[in-house]
């Protein structure tokens, strides 16, 4: 009968034990040796959480210190030639400095690249690859692993970054060529690692292709058959891997490939409209697919939401070809469990309603064994006591407001423009604000220091008054106004103290939205974030931020921004509702935002910035859809910030993304000002601005924030030059990559004072 297994397990732990593990490495707290035995228990825990819940073929490899796709560039020796110098052995610190400049040994180091992994929030380091690269198997911590599952007595299935989407993943380094031809040389390393594999008894490895969801040229086509026709016959059967989207255009390329296994994501289709239950993927025609000898693996259980499966009807999809197949048919999630959280039971305070609706990581692997147990029995009726609240929240008087469905439906073409075209706003605005040349700013936040961090904690156990709670978050204030006033900054922030998430935060605020206590997945590193639960229709009761920014504004003659998070950010950080369409969701947050910025305006606030990191991330990955997305996610913003007049300055800030395929509908949003994150790229993300010719100001971030490093004088002026030379200086403000919550007070000082000077220099050799 079918097999139960797992693509992937959140590796952070079910309190982010990893976390605070890594964390506690870098501050010298801890020894390699204890960090390392903490990895042991971490990945003990997950898998022995999957196991009770039914897994039966467990992924090993799945477990990263920081970034699964930097552990591969670690385990085939594809290390940046400034970090192999700064290292000379490779060891966990190479790693850690490579995907954050530092690590407790050792100097420090430019970090790498860091973007999106393909449309979810989770960021990897992107591997820097030359045209001369060599690889060779230099990492051994898979093989490790491994073992350490065996002992276990875990049946263990390997997982592997496949050969193909790690080339297309990387960048390269230096000169311009064809990564494709760096194939011939990476092949061999994964024949040794498979054929390491086999000598340790393992029989599966799961080898991850996601870029079969793309539109593919062919010569990604052809790359991926000769691949697969490698790692072909080196002693284990291999299970190739697709997920986050449909790949029915490759069926034919897909039954050539000489593999044991291919799995299927059958949950997760863009362009389909929402009630579409499952996929348009026909699952007969997969079982069609493959010989009666190769295992089709159904992802039927959606690895990047938190909502409970319609099992029935899954099961009655699934019957047949379970009968036919028996045990070459393998269940399993969508994709990695990476994006979701690991465990419902520790959720103790939330509505109960809304918690019969769903399921986390450990709870989909009991989906999975419920379903295997229905296709043996046939006895449906646990199935259908499983499924009744799936039923009854489709009519749940909680999920709907007519007030704001029919907001929505009045929306016209004219709710998503300003007043007047950005020359002549920007004249007005000029006049308005009096900024000098190169203006300096920050991106919002400062950081969220360890007494911040207590009071919110005391203040929610209920061992703080609002009142006291109140205070000590004006205090926090006052102080962040200081600094940036003794610094010199020319548009000031009042630091987002009273702020836990820039999602989260929202969200408690906004109605339609609720919170779990330990929902925590992994967005980068270290940094974990918790995605509120869009359960119902969205709404604003009542204003968020004007308080806490009025109070700021108070505090200083200096410009002080509103800040907020953007519709189509609020929409993708969160868990959103599987029961309405992504676009209506997001114009219900757009209206709740407007209202919101329409109140910061009135009160006096000059300059608002409606954050939007996600803005690239939300594309669907074949091309053919994105133009669709664009045009309804480019007009939640602009309906979010065309309500106020032409002397309000709209910014606006977007994270690591690669702009040239979507620079037309940044100029669609039509904000005054766009600050974005290119240091890390030597400000090459900025190719698109120019090539486009893009009309508004903006804000290439001149140091990056994700790296303790202190960037010199220097430094940033170079960077500042070379953004000079792509877009008028005139139009160019100058500011960090991003939000500067996860750095110290005294690092963040140094910083800024540098910026602030190598800005103030500039703007004397300019005159």
């Amino acid at each position: 009968m079918a097999r139960l297994h797992n693509l992937g397990f959140p590796r952070v732990g079910k309190k982010r034990e990893l976390k605070f593990a890594v964390e506690s490495y870098w501050a010298g707290n801890i020894t390699q040796t204890q960090l390392l035995a903490q990895g042991e228990t971490i990945r003990e825990e997950n898998w022995a959480l999957q196991a009770s819940a039914g897994v039966e073929l467990l992924p090993v490899g799945d477990f990263a210190w920081y970034d699964h796709v930097l552990a591969t560039s670690l385990l085939v020796g594809a290390i940046p030639e400034r970090h192999r110098k700064a290292c000379g052995s490779v060891d966990l610190d190479t790693l850690f400095r490579i995907g954050r400049g530092r690590a407790p040994t050792g100097c420090a180091c430019a970090a790498s690249e860091m973007t999106k992994w393909f449309n979810t929030n989770y960021h990897y380091i992107v591997p820097e690859l030359s045209c001369d690269q060599q690889f060779q198997l230099t990492w051994s911590e898979l093989f490790e692993q491994v073992e350490q599952a065996q002992k276990l007595g875990h049946q263990a299935k390997a997982v592997l970054v496949g050969p193909v989407t790690y080339l297309y993943l990387a960048k390269c380094a230096g000169q311009e060529f064809d990564k494709l031809s760096l194939l011939e040389k990476l092949l061999p390393v994964y024949q040794q690692v498979l054929a390491k594999l086999a000598v340790q008894g393992v029989e599966w490895v799961q080898i991850d292709e996601p870029i079969l969801t793309l539109e593919l040229t062919q010569e990604y086509r052809d790359a991926l058959k000769v691949s697969c026709s490698a790692l072909a016959g080196q002693g284990v059967k291999l299970l190739l891997a697709s997920y986050f989207d449909s790949v029915s255009d490759y069926y034919t390329d897909i039954a050539s490939y000489p593999v044991e296994g291919v799995h299927f994501d059958c949950v997760t289709v863009e362009g389909v409209h929402f009630d579409c239950v499952t996929s348009d993927v026909d699952m007969l025609k997969l079982d069609s697919l493959l010989s009666s000898a190769q295992v089709l693996s159904l992802g039927v259980v959606d690895g990047r939401n938190i909502w409970r499966t319609d099992l029935e009807t899954t099961y009655a999809k699934v019957k047949n070809i379970a009968a036919k197949r028996g045990d070459n048919l393998w269940l399993a999630p969508s994709c990695s469990l990476l994006h979701t959280p690991v465990d419902l039971e520790q959720e103790q305070e939330l509505d109960n309603e809304l918690r019969a609706w769903l399921a986390f990581a450990k709870q989909k692997g009991q989906e999975l064994a419920l379903l295997k147990a229905t296709l043996i029995s046939h006895d449906i009726s646990a199935l259908q006591s499983y499924c009744a609240p799936i039923k009854a929240r489709l009519t749940s008087k909680s999920v709907n407001n007519l007030t704001v469905q029919q907001r929505v439906s009045a929306l016209m073409v004219a709710d998503g423009q300003r007043n007047s075209a950005f020359t002549q706003r920007i004249a007005k605005q000029r006049a308005a604000l009096n900024l000098p040349l190169l203006p300096t700013t920050t991106i919002g936040s400062f950081a969220q220091t360890h007494t911040i961090r207590q009071a919110r904690r005391d203040f929610k156990a209920g061992k703080l008054s609002t009142l006291q709670y109140q205070l000590q978050m004006a205090a926090e204030i006052r102080y962040a106004v200081k600094e940036q006033e003794a610094l010199d900054l020319d548009v000031l922030v009042h630091g987002e103290a009273e702020r836990n998430d820039m999602v989260e935060y929202f969200g408690e605020l906004l109605e339609g939205f609720a919170f779990t206590q330990f929902g925590w997945v992994q967005s980068y590193g270290t940094r974990c974030v918790k995605p509120p639960v869009i359960w119902g229709d969205v709404s604003r009761e009542k204003p968020m931020t004007i308080e806490w920014i009025h109070y700021a504004q108070s505090l200083t003659d200096k410009k002080m921004k509103g800040m907020l998070t953007g519709p189509v950010t609020l929409l993708f950080w969160s868990f959103i509702r599987d029961d309405l369409d992504k676009a209506t969701i997001a114009k219900q947050i757009a209206l709740a935002l407007r209202d919101e910025v329409l109140d910061l305006q009135n009160a006096g606030i000059k300059i608002i910035q409606i954050d939007e990191p996600a803005f690239r991330e939300g594309m669907p990955l074949k091309v053919s859809q994105w133009q669709a997305y664009l045009e309804w996610a480019a007009y939640a913003f602009r309906v979010s910030a065309s309500g106020v007049k032409d002397e309000t300055q709209i910014h606006t800030h977007m994270c690591y993304a690669e702009f040239n395929d979507i620079i037309a509908a940044i100029a669609n949003m039509d904000a005054d000002v766009i600050t974005i994150e290119t240091s890390r790229s030597n400000m090459e993300l900025l190719d698109a601005f120019e090539g486009f010719a893009y009309p508004n100001d903006i804000g290439p971030g001149v140091y990056d924030i994700h790296t303790p490093n202190v960037p010199d004088i220097q430094w940033i002026k170079t960077l500042i030059h070379k953004a000079a030379r792509k877009i008028p200086v005139e139009r160019l403000w100058v500011n960090p990559d991003c939000g500067l919550k996860t750095r110290g007070w005294e690092e963040t000082r140094q910083a800024l004072d540098n910026m602030v000077k190598a800005a103030k220099e500039l703007r004397a050799e300019l005159k």
